[in-house]
């Protein structure tokens, strides 16, 4: 309840409070051409940054690795776009902030010590948490109750805990393996 006091009550209180202080100081038109300003710069700074992202991501992605320090990114800078293109300029600094890339990085890492991804895929559950710390459903990510960094159960290892290697076959045909042959 606090928090939606804070949004729609006080902190639109606070946006007019300053946006008449402003107004009083530099004129009413003054005040609206720099309001239009910081949306139009933000607008510009948003798409640049938010291309430079997306391009890391899809990187991550082609090389195999789990995007999330860009996803976390990508949120803030959603989060910092709308705060732009809110009347204001208390919400204009804090959407700055957003897109500014050192105060980005700092917090997609204070958003990425609180994540976790969690799913299900062919009836098997995932779990990720990419700050670390314990699981929250009481598993790890292949079913056991150990700490999901610790011993991953998926490999086949022996009694002495060493790797067991072989080699295999895929007997499953493809869609378009059974598609040409029909």
């Amino acid at each position: 309840m606090s928090v939606f006091l804070f949004l729609f009550i006080i902190m639109p209180i606070a946006e007019m409070a300053v946006l008449i202080q402003v107004g009083g100081m530099i004129g009413v038109l003054n005040t609206v051409g720099l309001v239009l300003l910081t949306a139009v710069i933000g607008a510009w700074l948003l798409r640049q940054q938010g291309l430079a992202t997306l391009l890391k991501a899809n990187q991550r992605l082609n090389s195999g690795e789990l995007p999330a320090k860009e996803v976390a990114e990508g949120l803030i800078l959603a989060i910092g776009g709308a705060l732009l293109l809110t009347p204001g300029f208390i919400t204009d600094t804090v959407g700055f902030l957003c897109l500014i890339p050192g105060t980005r990085h700092w917090l997609a890492a204070q958003v990425l010590k609180r994540m976790v991804v969690a799913g299900q895929s062919r009836g098997s559950s995932f779990y990720f948490r990419a700050g670390g710390g314990s699981n929250p459903f009481g598993q790890d990510p292949f079913g056991g109750q150990e700490n999901p960094f610790g011993r991953q159960r998926p490999f086949d290892r022996d009694s002495n805990g060493d790797i067991i290697e072989g080699e295999y076959q895929d007997e499953t045909g493809s869609d378009r393996d059974r598609i040409e042959k029909k």
